[in-house]
């Protein structure tokens, strides 16, 4: 059971911390500067974890052993990155702008599941969009 709690435990941690930080970035702050420092911090971070946990310590044969999706990852945290700190500072509410996001977050991954995983789509699913979409909308209504 340990197996399944402490990845989410550290997910929902890290998400929070995050979101506390981006929204707590200066608004004067030029945001790729930001995410420069934010990535050669997360690389050092990184490479020291590397070579504590490889059993080879081998970074160039593991680096071969990659292919395209560690690049377009790279790609893809940058936008997400950026987007949230511009979420923050167009005046999303740090409680309100995570959770939208990530209500179509989960909407748009039962989709990509159910097109390009062919998984299945259950009746409680498609109710559960239909119950993310409303709660964006009440979200949102001012």
């Amino acid at each position: 059971m340990w197996n399944l709690i402490w990845p989410i435990l550290i997910v929902i941690i890290s998400n929070v911390i995050y979101h506390i930080l981006s929204k707590s970035t200066p608004s004067g702050a030029q945001p790729m500067a930001s995410l420069l420092i934010t990535y050669l911090v997360a690389a050092t971070v990184t490479a020291i974890l590397y070579f504590i946990t490889s059993p080879t310590k081998n970074l160039l044969q593991d680096i071969k052993s990659l292919n395209w999706t560690s690049f377009l990852l790279g790609i893809a945290v940058v936008g997400l990155e950026f987007g949230y700190i511009q979420v923050y500072r167009a005046g999303w509410n740090i409680s309100v702008g995570s959770l939208v996001a990530n209500l179509g977050l989960a909407v748009g991954l039962v989709i990509v599941g159910l097109l390009l995983y062919h998984e299945n789509i259950s009746a409680k699913q498609i109710i559960g969009i239909i119950m993310c979409l409303v709660g964006i909308v009440f979200i949102n209504i001012k």
